[in-house]
């Protein structure tokens, strides 16, 4: 620490008033061997997963998500004076704050969110139906992959609205919810043979390293699709993958996996069980 304190004095004059967080060593990396080519390596950690990449980009990808949700029908009755990005900006902001260390050395985030807007700012927002909730909490999930961070349940947002705000000004609020999840299981069949079993955390497939399920298939985008527990059922969730997600011969976004569902990750085929 030099006479700057934890932050020294900026050469030109002035200062970064974001305050100064000591650094956090990285939770170890789990390894992944890779198999041979036209085969996957499969690895199913609680702690795996993540992606490489910069909370930057995930705010660009969420607000050019965004960006296409007000054109159109939304256009002429999207007039908040909060742009959605801020509302990922301080949520990302808000889980790296409130990160705390379990007993088993990981970094452990809130995972639910409250957002509350003026009622101006809320109507025009709501206006969006679940789009905007949802695509919030894909960009705390992105940004939770990227640091390693794990939460006691699934990431959700909500919107409310508070007389007390004016517009363009909004709050947030930020728990840890232990999910009451009940005991499931299933399988994750390969195309080579191999039987990944899936628990009660997301799965990432994908031709990342840091992928749970990782596919050498060119067809296959580094980020390209992820399984998720839901109630007493998995979905399978497309992550905006370039050659697309099928079930049973049908493009999906968003679908519930029943068992003996045929799955199609780009080209790679897969088949889930679940008894």
């Amino acid at each position: 620490v030099g006479e700057g304190g934890l932050e020294p004095p900026h050469p030109f004059e002035y200062w970064h008033l974001k305050p100064a967080r000591l650094p956090i060593p990285p939770l170890a990396r789990v390894a992944n061997h890779k198999g041979p080519k036209d085969t996957a390596a499969v690895v199913i950690s609680r702690h795996s997963g993540g992606w490489v990449g910069s909370t930057a980009v995930g705010l660009k990808g969420f607000e050019r998500r965004l960006e296409r949700l007000v054109e159109g029908t939304f256009a002429r009755a999207f007039k908040s004076a909060i742009q959605p990005v801020e509302l990922g900006r301080r949520l990302v902001r808000e889980m790296d704050d409130q990160r705390s260390v379990n007993v088993e050395g990981a970094m452990v985030v809130p995972n639910v969110f409250t957002v509350t807007l003026s009622p101006e700012d809320y109507e025009s927002l709501a206006s969006l139906g679940t789009s905007l909730p949802r695509e919030l909490a894909e960009t705390a999930r992105n940004h939770g992959r990227q640091q390693r961070y794990v939460s006691l349940g699934p990431i959700e947002v909500h919107l409310q609205a508070d007389p007390g705000l004016r517009t363009g000004s909004f709050g947030l609020t930020a728990r840890f919810v232990e999910a009451q999840r009940p005991e499931i299981s299933a399988t994750l069949i390969l195309a080579d043979g191999q039987r990944a079993t899936l628990a009660d955390t997301p799965v990432l497939i994908g031709r990342t390293s840091d992928a749970n399920i990782q596919l050498t298939d060119t067809s296959v985008s580094r980020r390209h699709a992820e399984i998720r527990p839901d109630g007493a059922h998995y979905v399978l969730v497309d992550l905006g993958s370039t050659n697309g997600t099928r079930v049973n011969g049908a493009a999906i976004s968003r679908q519930q996996l029943r068992n003996g569902d045929h799955i199609l990750v780009g080209d790679y085929a897969l088949r889930f069980e679940q008894s």
